[in-house]
């Protein structure tokens, strides 16, 4: 098996110049995306946090829009895999091909050979097919007939599924539900949001739309790297825990959030920090990243599958019942951009 060439660290930047550049990403992606800025920001949170975005939404509510917009805005390449009962695990990673000329055989790369890989309608192929992603999602890497092979740096998966179709569909498993860092949906815009689509499309005069990138893959990596140096305080880590082990004693839960769960909310709970402004976390960063990071990773017992017992409902049990550490006092002289 060959093994991939170990990956160099980047320098980060300085907080800051990660807050400027990330809210300028947001607002370029929300002049596609309107009126989202609360799940755009969570999406983009997951990306400098290094994980992987489920956005489980209706149809047409702008899930792929959101992906192809933050690719751009990014720099990175962009490839999108239409998920289909007959899809094979070989179109996602590649295959080895004959070469007539050269008499050998060469290794053609599949879509997920990206820097943004959009996984549409992930729940509509089987789970041998869902099963390939898992080695990408976590290792950053496929293995092909014992040839390992590293995928570029950085690499992110944006998953869309359906919520409510279920014929033909095959419903995630925990394990690969466990993969994505966050769960977001949009939701239906409101009257006034719906309109100004409309007056947008209309002013475009063409259906595409083309947003100029903030960064580049290389930039993106100092941007991620940045994240990593913001310090976890111990009562902010022991929170995290905390949080992530009352999903698993709640009456309603079959199977609560796993320790990714709680290294979930600290890594997306920093993340948010910087995109607030700050260099360090506080409760309230946890708090805010709490539903996407843990309802998706919560399986509540079968007898209550009829009633509205959900995830959603468990987080909001064990955010009013785990006590909140006190935040400490904010020190201006370590704000960004004092």
């Amino acid at each position: 098996m060959t093994e991939p060439a170990p990956r160099t660290a980047p320098e980060p930047l300085d907080p800051a110049t990660v807050t400027a550049r990330a809210n300028e990403v947001l607002d370029r992606v929300g002049q596609a995306v309107v009126g989202k800025r609360e799940p755009l920001t969570m999406v983009l949170a997951a990306i400098l946090a290094g994980g992987h975005v489920l956005l489980e939404d209706l149809p047409g509510l702008g899930k792929t829009l959101a992906a192809r917009s933050f690719a751009q805005t990014l720099g990175l390449t962009f490839a999108r895999a239409q998920f289909t009962p007959d899809l094979l695990p070989a179109d996602l990673t590649g295959a080895f091909v004959y070469d007539q000329r050269r008499g050998d055989f060469e290794f053609r790369r599949g879509p997920l050979f990206t820097g943004l890989l959009l996984a549409d309608e992930i729940n509509r192929t089987p789970p041998k097919t869902q099963s390939a992603l898992l080695e990408a999602m976590q290792e950053r890497q496929v293995t092909v007939e014992g040839q390992t092979f590293a995928l570029p740096e950085p690499f992110h998966v944006l998953a869309t599924a359906n919520p409510i179709e279920y014929e033909g569909t095959y419903p995630l498993p925990e394990a690969q539900l466990d993969r994505f860092l966050v769960r977001v949906s949009f939701g239906y815009p409101s009257e006034e949001e719906e309109a100004e689509v409309l007056a947008r499309r209309a002013a475009r005069r063409r259906e595409e739309q083309h947003l100029e990138p903030v960064t580049d893959a290389a930039g993106l990596r100092a941007m991620q790297a940045a994240v990593e140096t913001v310090p976890i305080e111990p009562d902010i880590a022991a929170y995290c825990v905390a949080l992530a082990a009352a999903t698993r004693s709640h009456r309603s839960v079959q199977v609560g959030a796993s320790p990714r769960g709680s290294l979930g909310l600290m890594l997306c709970g920093r993340a948010l920090a910087v995109l607030r402004g700050r260099d360090y976390i506080v409760p309230e960063d946890v708090k805010a990243v709490a539903h996407p990071v843990l309802d998706h990773r919560i399986s509540i017992r079968p007898e209550l599958w009829m009633s509205e017992v959900a995830g959603a409902t468990v987080v909001d049990a064990v955010l009013q019942e785990v006590p909140v550490p006190s935040a400490r006092q904010v020190d201006p002289a370590r704000a960004p951009g004092s």
